[in-house]
Parts: structure tokens; sequence; C-alpha cells
């Protein structure tokens, strides 16, 4: 007798057909897409509209691509906490192959991804999506970004104590009492 396997916890077996699907309707979109549009304007102007997106999505990356790379350095050499800067060169690079990719359907998230004034909401739609799952998994990320920010650091400085009269030396292999820190914390 076989017993039914429950799914892992945190799997989800509902996703593997649903990102098929996508892959599926995605190009039968697309050319639905350019099939509509050539019956309207012509096959020869809708090869010139691609071509001229495939142009202006490299063009595009580029600009931004570099602009994203330029912020990431400078926010790392700052010593900053890197965080729209991480997403942006990731979001600029997918919205290039998509806008580079023959098609109309898939040049709306592409451009979406790489407009100066669109990225913000797709950093922070992405932001939301991978906070959730953070929390979902049990990181907190108020802790991470507590432990990570330059502004929690408390700057000190050791002084060794004057050994005492009373303090005679250990023997070896016995363990000694762990450090006591004394002194104020200044603003």
């Amino acid at each position: 007798m076989t017993v039914p396997q429950q799914p892992a916890r945190g799997r989800r077996p509902w996703l593997a057909p649903l990102v098929l699907l996508f892959l599926v309707l995605v190009p039968v979109v697309e050319v639905w897409l350019l099939v509509s549009v050539a019956q309207q304007i012509g096959a020869l102007p809708t090869l010139a509209i691609l071509i001229g997106q495939a142009i202006l999505g490299g063009w595009l990356m580029r600009r931004e691509g570099a602009k994203a790379w330029r912020a990431l350095n400078e926010s790392v050499s700052s010593g900053r906490l890197p965080g729209g800067e991480l997403l942006d060169p990731v979001l600029i690079m997918v919205g290039g192959v998509l806008v580079m990719l023959p098609g109309f359907f898939t040049d709306v998230f592409g451009l979406i991804f790489l407009l100066p004034f669109t990225r913000p909401l797709a950093r922070g739609l992405l932001q939301l999506f991978i906070a959730r799952r953070a929390a979902r998994s049990g990181i907190d990320l108020n802790v991470m970004r507590a432990k990570m920010e330059r502004d929690t650091v408390i700057r000190g400085e050791t002084v060794p104590e004057e050994p005492t009269r009373d303090s005679a030396p250990k023997p070896p292999g016995q363990a000694s009492d762990p450090t006591v820190i004394k002194g104020e914390i200044e603003p």
C-alpha cells in the first residue's frame, strides 16, 4: 500500500504549469499582435518598427546600464549599502533583452524596466516580492538592514587595565573569566 506524498513545505505544484502556460501564451500573443499590425500598416512598416525597437532597446540598455553601473560603484565606494542600485542593472538587462526581442507585447514590459521614470515602479514591485519571500522563509530583513548600516557602529578604544595586587596569575589550563568592558557611550 502506498501513501500519497504531501508536497514539501514551500513548494508550489501549480507554478510549473503556470510557467509553461506563460511560455506558450507569450509567443502566441506576440505573433497575433505582429500579424494584426502587419495587416493594418503593411509588412515593411512593421518590420521597420521591429528593427527600430531593437535599436532603441540596445541604445537604452547601454545608456541606462552605464548610469546604473556608476550609481552602484558610487554607493559601494562611499560605503553605503546599495539598495535600488543592485536591482537596477538586473532590470535594465532584462528590459533590454525584452525590447530587442521581436514583438510588441514584450516591448511594453521591456520599456517599463528600461525607462528611468517607470523603473522605480518595477523596482518597488520586485523589492516587495523579495521582502515577502524573505518573510515567508523566516528572514528578518530589518535585522539584516540594522547589521549592515554604518550608523549602528559604536566606535571606541580598548584600554588595558593595570593589574592589581589582588589578581594572582591563573594556573595553566584553567579558563579565565570573560572580559568585562567598562565605560560610557558618548553620543
